[in-house]
């Protein structure tokens, strides 16, 4: 449904609503302010209103006034745009958000069912949690299952956050990290490991360690954490700064270390 099928036909109407209002000496600059628009747009929009049969100018004690015609399409303009609302509306409410989890067992349609967060993972399942939602569609064992009317809230700790800061390559870059040292920390104790920088690549392939992310770290770090994931994260030089600004943005909680040979 089209209310306004042209440009421009909105401010038109817009303004013709603010002249039915019949303010005395009505001035272009009071309708900009109302609008939000230029006096020149305005003027450009009367011009047009006044050929077009809407608008009639110099009577009685307001500088413009609406004819018949002109209240005639404000009334048509106003119902439609009514109409489009509502329509808008009752499309707003009938929308249900869906939201996907991994089913833990075969689920039927408009069943109950618990969620918890396993390893970053939404999982759905019948044991009762803290938060619950309605199952969509039908779904078996280990699919994808489609939820609605999620409640409750998925209690869940911050996993930790442990940032390896490695020497720039004019400080040595790689050759002068302790490899023992980042072994030592790293200990498959994490469930993700990011990096940022090339000497950070370069530290991990010597390493023997696997990254998970290395764009858009700081995010990625952040949302892993969220989800009570400990995260490991190797930075170079100024690096960190952008991490660790993003951590204490989000009031994550971490621990700086430094595996350079000279400390």
């Amino acid at each position: 449904m089209l209310v306004f099928k042209k440009k421009g036909e909105l401010t038109k109407f817009q303004i013709l609503a603010e002249i039915a209002k019949e303010q005395p000496h009505l001035r272009q600059k009071d309708i900009a302010n109302e609008l939000g628009i230029t006096i020149q747009a305005v003027s450009e929009n009367i011009k047009s209103l006044v050929d077009e049969g809407y608008v009639e100018t110099g009577m009685g004690n307001a500088k413009y006034n609406i004819t018949k015609r002109g209240i005639e399409k404000v009334k048509t303009d106003a119902l439609n745009l009514r109409k489009y609302a509502d329509n808008v509306l009752e499309t707003m409410n009938t929308y249900k958000s869906v939201w996907p989890a991994i089913a833990r067992e075969d689920m039927a349609k408009g069943e109950t069912v618990w969620l918890e967060m396993e390893n970053g993972t939404l999982y759905a399942g019948k044991k009762k949690k803290s938060a619950y939602a309605e199952v969509l569609k039908d779904a078996v064992a280990g699919d994808d299952v489609a939820l609605i009317k999620l409640g409750g809230t998925i209690k869940l700790k911050p996993g930790k956050i442990t940032i390896i800061q490695v020497p720039t390559i004019n400080e040595g870059g790689s050759n002068a990290c302790s490899l023992e040292k980042i072994k030592k920390i790293y200990n498959g104790n994490f469930d993700k490991v990011g990096i940022m920088g090339t000497v950070s690549r370069v530290v991990i392939n010597k390493a023997g360690i696997e990254s998970d992310f290395e764009f858009a770290t700081p995010n990625a770090t952040v949302a892993a954490s969220k989800r009570g994931l400990n995260v490991l994260v190797f930075t170079v030089g100024k690096m960190s700064k952008s991490l660790i600004r993003k951590l204490d943005e989000e009031g994550l909680k971490y621990t700086l270390e430094d595996v350079s040979t000279k400390t």
